[in-house]
């Protein structure tokens, strides 16, 4: 009986010293590129690895802003173009997910089909396209191009399906509709709170996905005060004699800190997923 409990132990031991392993690996480039930005061009290239911060902060920031970088302007454009994206994104999806699980309709299962067919077509391929279609309405150099898209989401549309396949009781649905409340009403009090950890999970990703999206602004956005914090990253160059890494760095850095904020806010509904996928029968 020991020796067992001893085992039981040491096989607990091992996974905590692997898990700890792994999330520190998993952390230390974060930290990395966090201490880098508080360094000078030349402790960088001495020592590319550091585990403190120095004293160079406000040295990087004053060069960062004397570059095409404009923190305030780049931070506003990647919010508004990720928080409603994500908004358009996870309620429209939400909603066509419910169209595709609750009713039944003749042509249900060839539409999902084709929303499958068009998760297949790389966005490289209509790039010159929605490039013309823009132009043409009058709406390059404008956020909207980078948002209202996003109301067609064929990999949102069907995880939140199957989600719902698996979590929805149609029995809930045809109540509702007994007792007089419209579809609409249905959807918004009954199933959006079913879906909130799904719709957490999938709002992670699309944020993540549109704030680092470079390709679609570069084709539409072309004055400096419609940029997005990736261009204004992607546009961080030095001289031909030298380039300052620390403000590179620190430019990194505050591209990548919002992303840990919305992770954190959200993580939790996450969990809660896992956890409701762990208890239903």
């Amino acid at each position: 009986m020991k020796s067992l409990k001893a085992s039981t132990n040491i096989t607990k031991t091992i996974i905590y010293i692997v898990c700890i392993f792994l999330s520190v690996l998993s952390i230390f480039p974060f930290w990395t590129m966090f201490v880098n930005a508080t360094r000078s061009t030349y402790q960088i290239q001495q020592d590319s690895v550091a585990l403190f911060p120095s004293t160079y902060l406000l040295s990087n920031w004053k060069i960062l802003n004397g570059k095409t970088f404009n923190a305030a302007v780049g931070f506003m454009n990647s919010m508004l173009v990720s928080s409603g994206a994500t908004l358009c994104a996870v309620y429209f999806s939400s909603l066509t997910a419910y169209a595709l699980v609750a009713y039944v309709w003749k042509l249900r299962q060839p539409f999902f089909t084709f929303i499958l067919a068009v998760m297949m077509i790389p966005a490289q391929i209509t790039g010159v396209g929605f490039y013309q279609m823009m132009y043409r309405i009058g709406w390059v150099n404008s956020l909207w191009p980078l948002i209202l898209p996003s109301i067609a989401a064929p990999a949102m549309v069907f995880f939140m399906r199957q989600y719902l396949m698996a979590t929805l009781s149609l029995d809930i649905v045809n109540s509702a509709r007994i007792d007089g409340a419209g579809e609409f009403f249905t959807f918004n009090r009954i199933i959006l709170p079913i879906m909130k950890p799904a719709m957490a999970t999938q709002a992670i990703f699309t944020f993540v996905t549109n704030w680092n999206n470079l390709f679609i602004p570069t084709i539409i956005l072309t004055r400096r005060e419609k940029y997005t914090m990736p261009i204004m990253v992607s546009l961080l160059r030095g001289d031909i004699y030298k380039t300052e890494y620390g403000s590179v760095y620190l430019g990194l850095a505050l591209t990548v800190l919002p992303l840990f904020i919305v992770y954190f806010l959200l993580s939790k509904y996450i969990i809660a997923g896992v956890a409701l996928g762990a208890l239903k029968e």
